[in-house]
């Protein structure tokens, strides 16, 4: 998964969206200055002889005398200047001394401004929205899986204080995250029209904040979750027998599981991997300059030999701060849209989809007849050591 993301990801930025212009323009009717055709071209992302552009910076040695008070006009025009700018060849100073003090001019942005309003805020929506439409087919189909034996009356726990709050942590801040960044992504197109630009401007405003600061309680509630679950989430051979059964969700009867089957722990793994990626990027988009993220990791896949085996050439590993934080922005969001809709199904199997199960992160016990139907290898477990009684359960209030 992550390896097509990259793909994608590297492939919409720095690989043309059109073919390369094999013969030079006819630029006569300009005087040999860019033409409509050039500024499309380029705005495109495609290859052009920008030559004519790129050396027209005039040249200061070649200014006339100065021959009064009021000097002379010099050897390079405003033009002549901007380009110089664009191209980074011009002699310049600046008051800030930052590491981008100096880049006024990135034609990089009109590739990242295109890809992130075009098919990274289409394509993410058309996931999410599919993702719920299939949910809610599967529910009209399925319906709500029941809990097939008859109920016991008595209770398990199955989750303590501590993990209940690691889990809706986790889960409280994810989904403020997901809100927020929908919006700071999404909103110009669709809140705008709605509300105004004074009504946008107040959410946009407080949906950075809340973001950017809700942020460190996703990464601490990520960090608690590994570390209380990552034993139960290892493979085991009963992952194997789940996994070619379905885990029971479209037939009678479910096969044997540990605390965590193999659906929970592909949830798992998901939330860890995409998690932690998600917090990378979300960290170097706080702090571009401290922690560039894109240029060391293209160096280690063109050392590798990744970035050729993904067909991807030889990766750039010198970014500016501008191109930093838009790979870094594209990074964040696509892989945010991945881990949106497997949270969606993950919620949807969470409460409406499965009887029983939301108890356990509820009130932390799950009716007996529930464990054994679904989790029985770690109902065993459970009475062994509490001493393989049915006393052991806790009665139902």
């Amino acid at each position: 998964m992550l390896r097509a993301l990259i793909v994608l990801l590297l492939s919409a930025f720095f690989i043309s969206t059109a073919s390369a212009q094999e013969t030079a323009p006819d630029r006569a009717a300009t005087g040999g200055a860019q033409t409509l055709e050039d500024i499309l071209a380029r705005q495109r992302g495609e290859e052009i002889d920008d030559s004519f552009r790129r050396d027209a910076i005039g040249n200061p040695d070649a200014a006339a005398d100065i021959s009064n008070q009021l000097g002379t006009l010099g050897g390079a025009s405003d033009p002549e200047l901007w380009r110089a700018l664009r191209y980074n060849s011009a002699d310049i100073t600046a008051s800030n001394s930052g590491p981008a003090a100096t880049v006024l001019v990135q034609d990089g942005g009109m590739r990242w401004l295109m890809f992130r309003d075009g098919p990274l805020s289409t394509y993410g929506s058309y996931l999410l929205l599919g993702t719920i439409a299939l949910l809610a087919l599967f529910f009209v189909i399925r319906g709500r899986i029941r809990i097939d034996g008859e109920k016991t009356g008595r209770t398990i726990e199955r989750f303590k204080s501590v993990e209940r709050f690691g889990h809706w942590l986790l889960a409280g801040s994810f989904i403020l995250l997901g809100i927020t960044g929908l919006i700071s992504l999404l909103g110009r197109k669709f809140l705008i029209p709605a509300f105004g630009h004074e009504a946008f401007a107040f959410i946009a405003v407080g949906s950075k904040w809340v973001h950017n600061n809700v942020s460190w309680a996703f990464m601490v509630a990520l960090v608690m979750i590994f570390v209380m679950w990552v034993i139960h989430n290892l493979p085991d051979r009963s992952d194997i027998n789940w996994l070619l059964k379905g885990g029971g969700i479209f037939s009678k009867g479910h096969p044997p599981a540990k605390k965590f089957n193999a659906g929970q722990k592909l949830i798992f793994w998901s939330v860890i991997v995409l998690g932690t990626s998600i917090s990378v990027s979300g960290l170097a988009l706080l702090f571009p300059f401290e922690l560039p993220m894109f240029a060391a990791t293209f160096a280690k896949m063109n050392s590798l030999g990744i970035s050729g085996v993904l067909g991807l050439g030889e990766l750039p590993t010198v970014l500016a701060p501008h191109e930093e934080m838009q790979l870094a922005q594209l990074w964040h969001a696509i892989v945010s849209f991945v881990l949106m809709a497997i949270i969606l199904a993950h919620i949807y199997i969470g409460s409406v989809g499965m009887e029983g199960a939301y108890d356990a992160m509820g009130t932390g016990q799950v009716e007996e007849q529930w464990a054994r139907e679904h989790h029985s290898l770690w109902v065993e477990e459970v009475k062994e050591k509490e001493g393989a009684a049915p006393g052991g359960a806790t009665p139902a209030e």
